[in-house]
């Protein structure tokens, strides 16, 4: 069964002038902002709060294992993002000459614009040094972010051979 619908009268002086300044709305004339949206909003609000509050309940977030401060675990790894300057830190024997890697890895990439900074192309093909430069070192990234993943034996050859 349909439901009933409301139909504008077209041929309404005051309506036909409130549309032609914009004003058209599923209730002509009314405008969206603020009345729609003071019902709209806490609707959404509590549906959001709903959804969250069911989630948890449904499906709790599993807490690991009580923290040991006595039992250090066996392989440590940070995030994935710092697995290169991670294994920079494990390959170097100098640690200080580790940390001034690391430290050089920003300063590289803050030289970066100025590399062929004077050619106004932006093809990569066209910039023989700067995509050389950028490729090996995205080579690097690779292999170094692989190989610490690795044991420390195997992580500079990846276990290859």
């Amino acid at each position: 069964m349909p439901g009933i619908e409301k139909k504008p009268d077209l041929s309404d002086p005051k309506l036909r002038q409130k549309l032609a300044q914009g004003l058209g709305h599923n209730t002509y004339g009314e405008p969206a902002w603020p009345n729609d949206i003071y019902f709209m909003f806490p609707v959404v609000i509590l549906g959001v709060i709903a959804l969250c509050a069911g989630l948890a309940v449904l499906d709790p977030a599993m807490v690991g294992e009580p923290a040991n401060p006595f039992a250090t675990p066996q392989e440590i790894l940070p995030e994935w993002y710092l697995y290169p300057t991670f294994q920079i830190l494990r390959i170097v024997p100098n640690k200080l000459l580790g940390i001034t890697l690391c430290a050089a890895i920003p300063v590289g990439l803050m030289l970066v614009p100025f590399i062929e900074s004077v050619n106004k192309f932006q093809n990569p093909f066209r910039r023989p040094i700067a995509t050389t430069v950028f490729l090996i070192g995205l080579l690097i990234t690779f292999w170094l972010g692989i190989g610490a993943t690795f044991p420390i034996g195997k992580s500079l050859t990846l276990g290859l051979f």
